[in-house]
C-alpha cells in the first residue's frame, strides 16, 4: 500500500487558510466530504475532536496527523495541508503543525487500518530530507509526487 493510494490531487492543499487547530481540521473534513469520503462532517468532526482530546496528534517536528475512526467514513481517506507559517497544535515539542495529514478510516476497519497508515507516515517524516521537501513544495502536484514516496 502507498499512501498514494489513500490520496489524490483533490485531497492536497498546498495552502491551509486555517490559523487554529479548530479551522485546520474543518477544512480539511471539507475536503474529505467534498471527495465523496465521508457522510457527516459533524459526525466525523465530533471522532477528531475525541482523538484530539485523549491526547495531542501533533508529533512534533511540525507535523499534526489527525485521525478519526467512524461509521461515517465510507473508505479510508488521508488529506494532506501545507501551512507554511504552521498552527498551534499543541506538540510535545512546541512546534507549529505545517505539515498534516489527516486519517479518516471507516470504524469496521479501524483496527489495523489506521495503524498501517500512522506507520507508514511516521517512518517516512522521520526522515528530515523528506520534511524538508514537504516543506517546500508549491504545487499539489509536486505534494502528490512526493507523497507518492511513502509507502
Amino acid at each position: 500500500m502507498k499512501l498514494t493510494d489513500l490520496l489524490s490531487l483533490e485531497l492536497i492543499e498546498t495552502n491551509i487558510k486555517g490559523n487554529t487547530k479548530e479551522s485546520v481540521i474543518d477544512e480539511m473534513i471539507e475536503k474529505l466530504d467534498h471527495f465523496g469520503a465521508i457522510n457527516s462532517k459533524r459526525k466525523f468532526k465530533k471522532a477528531i475532536i475525541k482523538r484530539e482530546k485523549e491526547s495531542t496528534t501533533g508529533i512534533g517536528m511540525s507535523i499534526a496527523i489527525p485521525h478519526g475512526k467512524s461509521k461515517v467514513v465510507i473508505k479510508p481517506t488521508v488529506v494532506f495541508g501545507l501551512k507554511k507559517a504552521g498552527v498551534d497544535w499543541d506538540a510535545f515539542d512546541g512546534t507549529p503543525a505545517k505539515l498534516i495529514f489527516m486519517i479518516a478510516v471507516p470504524e469496521e476497519a479501524a483496527g489495523n487500518e489506521h495503524l498501517k497508515i500512522l506507520q507508514m507516515l511516521s517512518r517516512k517524516l522521520m526522515n528530515e530530507e523528506f520534511r524538508e521537501q514537504l516543506l517546500s513544495i508549491e504545487t499539489k502536484e509536486q505534494a502528490y509526487e512526493l507523497l507518492g514516496q511513502i509507502e
